[in-house]
């Protein structure tokens, strides 16, 4: 199998060092059977000569993307051990990689996710075509808080309000860390909200942390004059759910919170959520 014979090749060419040669240049590398093995395109074309073109690899199923695309760090590190030279972010941007993904895994992976959906929909969770991990941070929203989503009378399809009809602006952000330049909101939005929430919700779907804000104290205290603000974690960090207490009069069901946080949340948690 093609397989075989270029992991085999990955494998070689990972198994001593190229200084001297001029593969360092190539803009596309193969990678082997782990993530710590490639080969370059122009030495697996000399080597299996029948490959004439990055079409035969992806009729058998490997995959092209950038690297930049791709969350695969040790590449950085095979490049620099096989060219003892750094991966400079000039050359970094102009690289592709040639994966080759399980597809029975993620086929049976895509059944189990489609079942999952279905039960979620069932329980009236995802109710539109949303991605998962914003419908899913929108019902912890509603669930914790009691919020109501009512059909917006504008084109923003629907609006989340308190049960005095305040309105409340629910922004998710899914990842186990914050980008540095934090999380992102829509100026008009904040202006047309009584409330902000940020639910940051892990990658394994737990949540890490919640913001609730006054939009007016989000709009007093940072900057504004664009039509974009961003909460970075080192300026709103001392109202982090894990950290303050200011707002807890506003959760209305705590079992809920406790049940969905990510164990360190919940423990940070337990004992001030009374």
């Amino acid at each position: 199998m093609l397989k075989n014979k270029v992991y085999e090749l990955a494998q070689k060419f990972s198994e001593s060092t190229h200084g001297s040669s001029d593969y360092d240049r190539d803009a596309v590398y193969v990678r082997g059977s782990h993530d710590k093995e490639y080969v370059p395109y122009t030495f697996l074309k000399k080597e299996l000569p029948q490959i004439t073109s990055i079409n035969q690899l992806k009729a058998e199923g490997f995959v092209y993307s950038s690297y930049d695309f791709l969350e695969i760090n040790e590449f950085d590190h095979w490049y620099q051990s096989q060219f003892n030279k750094r991966l400079s972010s000039k050359v970094m941007k102009n690289i592709g990689i040639l994966h080759l993904p399980d597809q029975k895994s993620i086929f049976d992976t895509v059944e189990i996710v489609h079942q999952t959906f279905q039960i979620l929909k069932d329980h009236k969770v995802l109710m539109n075509g949303k991605n998962l991990p914003i419908q899913l941070g929108e019902w912890y929203s509603k669930i914790i808080f009691g919020l109501h989503q009512i059909k917006s009378s504008s084109q923003r399809g629907f609006d989340f309000k308190t049960e005095e009809g305040r309105i409340v602006e629910v922004k998710v952000h899914w990842h186990d860390l914050t980008s540095p330049k934090g999380v992102k909101i829509k100026k008009s939005l904040a202006e047309l909200s009584d409330f902000c929430i940020i639910m940051y919700v892990a990658k394994n779907f737990t949540i890490r942390d919640i913001l609730f804000l006054d939009s007016e104290f989000i709009l007093r205290k940072f900057d504004t004059k664009g039509h974009t603000i961003f909460l970075k974690d080192q300026d709103v960090a001392g109202y982090f759910f894990s950290k303050s207490d200011k707002h807890f009069d506003k959760v209305v069901n705590k079992n809920a919170l406790l049940r969905f946080a990510s164990p360190n949340l919940a423990i940070k948690l337990e004992d001030r959520l009374k």
